[in-house]
């Protein structure tokens, strides 16, 4: 039996945009979240839930977090 990979074929890279890390959006450690229609991509859960809290201040680029 074969275990199918959860990236197969090629991924996009995305912004993560709370610490503006490089994320791989066929494999999203931090998940993913929608906000106005538009899905963000994070590359860990701390990034994903500090988006969820204030989104238009990542947004806006009031916040971020320095890696």
């Amino acid at each position: 039996m074969k275990i199918p990979f959860l990236n197969s074929g090629k991924s996009e890279q995305a912004i993560d945009p709370v610490c503006r890390m490089s994320v791989d959006t066929g494999n999203p450690v931090g998940g993913a979240s929608t906000h106005a229609g538009q899905v963000y991509y994070f590359c860990g859960p701390g990034c994903r839930v500090a988006f969820e809290k204030d989104p238009e201040g990542y947004l806006s680029g009031e916040k971020s977090i320095e890696m």
